[in-house]
């Protein structure tokens, strides 16, 4: 067993001497791990969520592997989630600025009646309803957003979907009334 692997478990066991020196040992490692993956302007933040992960973690390590190791496969993981993150932030930007040029454009004349129904909506609907039909968020994602289980995002989203329609057909009755008038 190596030494970083003796100081981890002596800090999993409360040693806060060694959880300090566990921290200083590793932290090179974990940042240069986090600057190769993701860049070295993310790498302090990132650095500092994996110890979070990893102290939150460590009562479970059981020194099978080096701690080194258990580590940078923390590191790794963290790395991966905030590539992802953000790739899913770019092509909501980019979904975004489409939209935006649409509309600038005087193309998405439906989008101004969708957003005057969208108004009318219960706001709970309206949240559910915009971030996974409108931008993209999985029912996962919405329902961390909105702080409540993902079969509240599914029933808010069926319901505004109803209410819309009905608000739809209502509007187009009106325009066929208008017309004949």
């Amino acid at each position: 067993m190596d030494d970083l692997t003796r100081t981890a478990l002596a800090a999993r066991d409360g040693d806060q001497v060694a959880l300090a020196r566990f921290v200083r040992e590793s932290q090179a490692d974990v940042w240069r791990l986090a600057a190769h993956l993701v860049d070295r302007g993310a790498a302090d933040d990132l650095t500092q969520e994996v110890y979070e992960r990893a102290l939150r973690g460590l009562h479970a390590f059981r020194g099978d592997s080096s701690a080194r190791t258990w580590l940078l496969s923390i590191a790794r993981r963290t790395c991966i989630d905030t590539i992802r993150r953000r790739t899913r932030m770019r092509t909501r930007e980019a979904r975004l600025r489409v939209l935006a040029v649409e509309r600038s454009a005087g193309i998405d004349e439906l989008g101004l009646e969708l957003q005057e129904l969208l108004a009318l909506l219960d706001p709970d609907r309206r949240t559910a309803f915009v971030l996974t039909q409108l931008l993209g968020y999985s029912y996962h994602e919405a329902a961390e957003v909105c702080g409540c289980p993902v079969g509240t995002i599914r029933s808010r989203v069926a319901r505004a979907r109803a209410d819309l329609l009905v608000g739809w057909d209502a509007a187009q009755d009106d325009e066929a009334g208008s017309a004949e008038a």
